[in-house]
């Protein structure tokens, strides 16, 4: 009798174990959303097309997205705070290099 108790036991213990971690399972997150255009004209150092400034149109470095000044309405990336001095004082010498004024 006690074998088949032992047996009775373990079937249980796997049937509780089998349903417990069959509920485990990971949930799939939700994709996230597409941004609308909407939501991406907020975004002013992007351009029409998606196009993102990501060189500093003074010295043509990688840009710091903490240092930036407004020119026109939209978002001017630089790489130091030198480069926005030197930005202010003659801006349209660098209009060819920035995405977002692009047309």
């Amino acid at each position: 009798m006690k074998t088949r108790q032992l047996i009775m036991l373990a079937a249980v213990i796997s049937l509780i174990a089998m349903i417990t971690l069959g509920g485990c399972k990971k949930k799939e997150e939700p994709a996230a959303p597409v941004p609308t255009m909407e939501k991406m004209a907020g975004d002013t150092a992007k351009v029409v097309e998606g196009v993102e400034q990501t060189m500093c149109p003074v010295m043509g470095g990688k840009i710091n997205k903490n240092i930036f000044i407004e020119h026109n309405g939209k978002k001017v990336y630089f790489c130091c705070q030198g480069c926005v001095e030197e930005f202010k004082k003659n801006p349209e010498k660098y209009m060819d290099k920035l995405p977002q004024f692009k047309n």
